[in-house]
């Protein structure tokens, strides 16, 4: 499990297969001086219910990963969360389609 640190705050658990797909496309939002808001379901241990943030790019953001290497990309995954992260409601953490037997290098 890695981790996403936002601000001095919050600290959050992701698998690192979760955790790289969502650093891609954060990534993408904050290059390009997107704001936009991000939410996920809680884990039963902090009450099961859901957490939204608003993610800006003058905000301190972490991405610490469990394991050594970068996890490889599943390209429609990325994509599905790129349009969850474009929608008014924001970036929803999506279960991945096709599993991890779908990877494909991303293009970068």
């Amino acid at each position: 499990m890695g981790n996403l640190t936002y601000g001095q705050a919050l600290s959050v658990e992701f698998d690192d297969r979760t955790l790289g797909h969502l650093q891609v496309v954060i990534g993408s939002k904050l290059r390009r001086n997107e704001s936009f808001y991000f939410s996920w379901k809680d884990d039963q241990r902090v009450g099961d219910g859901r957490t939204t943030i608003w993610v800006h790019p003058t905000i301190s953001l972490v991405f610490k990963f469990y394991g050594s290497r970068m996890p490889g990309l599943n390209r429609e995954w990325l994509g599905l969360l790129e349009q969850s992260a474009n929608a008014p409601h924001g970036l929803q953490v999506l279960p991945e389609p096709h599993g991890p037997a779908g990877d494909a290098p991303a293009a970068r």
